[in-house]
């Protein structure tokens, strides 16, 4: 079993920027596919970013030009830099992989992480 250990969630002012970092440190597998969704209270959980070993991503509209996504392979690692904030980023933001080669926001992801909240509020 794959565990995904998130951490960097925390509470920021709009405009501010935040780093989640999402590490699988015992998996057994190489993890092809890394991404973030994330789902706010009474709201459907959506895609944030996605990307594959050979670093092409995928980035849910709203977020694009804000958000960067970046994987470590040799270390099974995804990290999510997130710049100008907005309180509609408010959302608990969950790290997923997968094994195979598709890598889109719509694909299906095996593994799941527990998440990490972040808050953007003035």
């Amino acid at each position: 079993q794959v565990k995904l250990v998130e951490s960097g969630g925390g509470s920021v002012q709009p405009g501010g920027s935040r780093r989640l970092s999402c590490t699988a440190p015992q998996s057994p597998y190489a993890l092809y596919c890394m991404g973030w969704f994330r789902q706010a209270p009474g709201k459907e959980r959506e895609g944030v970013a996605s990307v594959d070993f050979d670093g092409k991503t995928s980035y849910l509209d709203s977020v694009k030009g804000r958000f960067t996504v970046s994987k470590n392979n040799a270390e099974n690692s995804v990290f999510l830099q997130m710049n100008n904030l907005k309180p509609d980023d408010t959302a608990m933001y969950y790290c997923a992989a997968s094994l195979g080669i598709d890598c889109g926001l719509t694909s299906t992801f095996i593994y799941w992480g527990q998440g990490t909240q972040v808050t953007v509020s003035s």
